[in-house]
């Protein structure tokens, strides 16, 4: 039991303005196993207030010497990757051996990463008589999600600090814990008061309170498109940056030439990995209508290898989602599915045999859905697929791009050129070609109402900071 009672504040931990406390649940056991502060707004008041006055010294430091204060983080969240790694394994459900890797690798590799592109990064220009000069925008608030907490923690934190920006995060209510290791390790390793401030609560109050400030100079939001749309209303009182990254409902085209037991054996693990809780995850698997039954068989088979169990201690590669109401919401979604005519071939809205304790949902896969069904048009955002069978590959894509989202998708065909062909004409920000590895360098987001903006790589870099010419 984790009892968290204080925020962090100008390099302190000192109580909240507020007295109440929120608590957080194991989504296996449905334990408590930690409470933290319930912020309020002037906390945040408190937290911005540190973190303007903290700028002008922090943004006067050379490139150099902030990208080793990140490097430094990073070496700290490294050597508590373990523990990290089960921390987030209790909060989310992913299954330890894979959030140690993920949940506590990818995030301290973000902040060695940032730090390394900050110091390649080209800060000044002159164009004609003109100097263009990159500066930090200011005070920066986060506002992270619970699915991959600390990564997404990471993607706004760190760019933004070695751009030269103070911050003020909020972290999801629902799987805080890991949030404050972050903060332990800033305040080890000594990083100056008030260049990272951390403020716990919920979103109404809270992330409003950071969205609408006026000393707050720029927003990073990741969550849903309707908390990004409020994020974006409140921010607009005072015309400030606002980056969304939102939700998806991604597109996986298998071609009609593609090596379909390799495509639909290795798409299961980008539908299912963290239980379906992934915005990018191939939730619309798009195959031609003359091999749907072998992709149906193939699928059926495959949905048995991720039977769910204990995230701790099971071995398998698929948890329980975050929490009751997710699951709730995700059985009601399968449920629509069957209401609606599409055809089960796996899994299906009750609980996994023995797993009646704990915020599980079997792996499910739906087979002939159409995009009437809310199966096809709205995120999940648990361990469901659907499969839409097509008549041509001019038909694949036009599904494909039937969505108000566009973040993520796939493409599977015979050759690299012919699925480079196809992802070109999809609407969507991210596209793996043929299983093509995940890349932390890249940009990600998204079209449409999967957000704007972009994370990681240097244009992760480039959303933190404001652009001045000076003419001669």
């Amino acid at each position: 039991m984790q009892v968290r009672d204080k925020i962090y504040v100008n390099g302190a931990w000192v109580p909240s303005a507020g007295s109440s406390t929120i608590n957080v649940i194991d989504s296996h056991s449905e334990e408590v196993i930690g409470t933290i502060p319930e912020g309020t707004a002037a906390d945040v008041d408190a937290a911005v207030i540190a973190a303007r006055a903290a700028f002008a010294s922090w943004s006067a430091l050379s490139v150099k010497e902030r990208a080793d204060w990140v490097t430094k983080i990073g070496e700290a969240l490294t050597a508590r990757s373990q523990e990290i790694g089960e921390l987030i394994a209790h909060e989310v459900g992913m299954p330890v051996q894979l959030a140690v890797g993920i949940q506590a690798g990818l995030p301290a590799a973000a902040f060695a990463s940032v730090a390394e592109q900050a110091l390649s990064f080209q800060w000044e220009e002159e164009v004609g008589n003109s100097k263009v000069v990159r500066e930090p925008i200011g005070v920066v608030g986060a506002i992270a999600p619970w699915n991959y907490p600390l990564y997404q923690i990471a993607l706004k934190v760190a760019p933004a600090m070695v751009a030269g920006c103070t911050v003020v995060l909020k972290p999801s209510e629902v799987a805080p814990l890991n949030a404050f290791v972050l903060a332990e390790v800033i305040d080890e390793v000594g990083l100056p008061a008030g260049v990272f401030n951390l403020v716990t609560g919920v979103g109404p109050v809270v992330g409003e309170a950071i969205a609408a400030h006026p000393d707050v100079d720029a927003v990073s939001f990741t969550g849903s498109t309707g908390a990004g749309k409020r994020v974006m209303q409140a921010g607009a009182g005072t015309v400030k940056r606002v980056g969304l990254e939102l939700g998806g409902k991604s597109a996986n085209i298998i071609c009609e030439d593609a090596d379909i037991p390799t495509a639909v054996g290795k798409s299961l693990f980008g539908c299912f990995l963290n239980s379906g809780q992934t915005c990018s995850a191939l939730t619309r698997m798009i195959v031609p209508r003359s091999r749907l039954a072998e992709v149906e068989e193939i699928a059926a088979a495959g949905a048995a290898g991720f039977a769910p169990g204990d995230p701790i201690n099971s071995g398998a590669l698929l948890g329980p989602v975050v929490s009751a109401v997710q699951r709730d919401r995700v059985r009601d979604f399968i449920r629509s599915g069957i209401d609606e005519g599409a055809k089960l071939i796996a899994g299906g809205p009750d609980a996994p045999e023995g797993l009646e304790t704990g915020f599980y949902v079997a792996p499910t896969i739906f087979s002939e859905v159409t995009p009437q069904m809310r199966i096809f048009r709205e995120e999940i955002f648990g361990p469901v697929l659907a499969i839409i069978p097509v008549d041509s590959e001019e038909e694949a894509i036009a599904v494909a791009n039937d969505s108000m989202y566009g973040l993520a998708g796939a493409v599977w065909a015979a050759t690299p050129e012919r699925a480079e062909e196809v992802a070109r004409q999809l609407r969507t920000g991210q596209v793996d070609l043929n299983g093509g590895a995940f890349n932390t360098e890249a940009p990600f987001g998204g079209y449409k109402q999967s957000g704007n903006g972009r994370e990681r790589g240097r244009w992760g870099l480039e959303e933190f900071l404001e652009t001045k010419a000076m003419q001669r």
